[in-house]
């Protein structure tokens, strides 16, 4: 049998053993269930109606699924980067959790605009679908947005203000959205159960 001196000193009897091992079961049952809870494994996949998971982002889904934009580009096509793997789980999970954050502090505007690393991504996707018209139709050339910055060109969005969102909106300019709900968390179980004691 394999000793471990660290476990044994950290906790010495068999109790302390048993407690530390219901301990972090709680703690890792917990923190499973407030995740499944708050549908984070939604995020993993590019469905746009995972970003309604949140209501302040029912008008940027519903001007979005009216737009010529919603036939061939999801969020994540415009919203994270495509360079690679890692610097796209990268830029998702930290853009996650300052959306995150400003959700639980009850921080968020109301009316969202990209930051500066967010504007930076959107017009790199916005180049990477519309090269050839960039580049043999309309013949602008390859522009980024640091450049549009320093005034060597303009941003995408510059001409093109109402795409695919529809310019400035908030949660009072849509009002009567309509917009996929997220489905409960709740098991059917424990909603039956929970329906037959308000009865």
């Amino acid at each position: 049998m394999m000793k471990f001196p660290i476990i044994n000193r950290l906790f010495p009897s068999y109790k302390w053993k048993v407690a530390a091992v219901i301990i972090g079961g709680v703690i890792v049952g917990g923190g499973a269930l407030f995740m499944y809870m708050l549908r984070a494994h939604t995020y993993l996949g590019d469905d746009p109606a995972a970003c309604v998971n949140c209501h302040i982002m029912t008008p940027y889904y519903a001007t979005w699924f009216h737009s010529s934009h919603a036939r061939n580009a999801t969020c994540n096509d415009c919203h994270v980067p495509h360079e690679n793997a890692v610097k796209k789980w990268t830029f998702k999970g930290m853009d996650g959790m300052k959306h995150v954050a400003a959700f639980l502090t009850k921080s968020e505007p109301q009316v969202i605009q990209a930051h500066e690393a967010s504007s930076e991504v959107i017009m790199d996707n916005c180049i990477r679908c519309h090269t050839q018209l960039n580049t043999e139709f309309v013949k602008t050339g390859k522009i980024d947005y640091m450049m549009s910055q320093v005034g060597e060109g303009k941003a995408c969005w510059d001409c093109h203000r109402d795409v695919p969102h529809g310019g400035k909106n908030s949660l009072s300019a849509t009002p009567g959205a309509i917009v996929p709900l997220p489905e409960s968390p709740v098991p059917e179980w424990l909603r039956k159960m929970v329906n037959q004691k308000d009865k």
